[in-house]
């Protein structure tokens, strides 16, 4: 019963981050997954590509709705990243799980900072760079596939600042990109043994998906900067535990 509350309310807190910003929450499914539900880094990560993926994709609808996709853009900065997201999701099974702890506290770390900095400014005309665009999604499709995480921290100031987008469209075009992203480190790792307690992941996705349509309308709410420092406190305290923990 326990372990039941617990995936529903760390559900939430992922799912109110994804639709509300746009991506944050997924860096914090991870460490709920090993520290609260006692997953291996290893099975957290897989798991968290699927909560991620199912979440992303139903804050999706919703931004769509709104008008907030762009979806050719999004499509091809989510191309560049797909064999990326596929090639380290298959690594990332043989790595020890010290490793990945760590290299998740520190990607938890920099994103925690990385939200706490301003908000990039809106361009006010087209800024798209292709070699920077294709950069950008290979970089991010790796984290994805490394690490199970959507990545959505690093796909919103790339999509403002590189390819030109306003905030909430960005924020609305990273959620496809997660989605994409998570789907394809998954196809990876499927077949690879790794065990999942769908007992665990079934209620926390479920939280999750209901958490992202709270967000998005607390979004419309709550002024965007308040909401991300927020989180990005509460991350900042689990990424330095983590890398306490996998250096100890």
């Amino acid at each position: 019963m326990t372990g039941l509350l617990l995936a529903l309310v760390a559900g939430a807190v992922v799912g109110l981050a994804l639709g509300g910003l746009g991506g944050g929450g997924s860096v914090l499914a991870v460490p709920a997954l090993i520290y609260l539900l006692g997953f291996t880094p290893a099975e957290a990560t897989t798991a968290s590509l699927v909560i991620v993926a199912l979440t992303s994709v139903t804050a999706l609808t919703g931004h769509a709705r709104d008008g907030n996709v762009a979806w050719r853009t999004g499509l091809l900065f989510a191309a560049a990243g797909i064999v990326p997201a596929m090639l380290a999701g298959a690594a990332a099974d043989h790595l020890p799980q010290p490793v990945l702890t760590a290299a998740f506290a520190v990607i938890a770390g920099l994103a925690a900072l990385r939200m706490l900095r301003p908000a990039p400014t809106e361009p006010s005309g087209p800024l798209v760079r292709p070699g920077k665009a294709g950069a950008a999604g290979a970089g991010l499709g790796a984290v994805t596939g490394f690490l199970g995480v959507g990545g959505g921290f690093l796909a919103v100031p790339a999509l403002v600042g590189v390819l030109g987008l306003a905030m909430r469209t960005a924020m609305g075009t990273s959620l496809l990109v997660i989605s994409l992203n998570s789907l394809a480190a998954l196809i990876a790792r499927a077949g690879t043994g790794t065990h999942l307690d769908w007992s665990v992941i079934s209620p926390f996705t479920g939280a999750a998906i209901l958490g992202a349509w709270d967000g998005r309308r607390l979004a419309k709410k709550t002024e965007g900067e308040t909401l991300q420092r927020v989180f990005a406190c509460v991350l900042l305290a689990v990424a330095a535990c983590m890398l306490v923990d996998a250096l100890v």
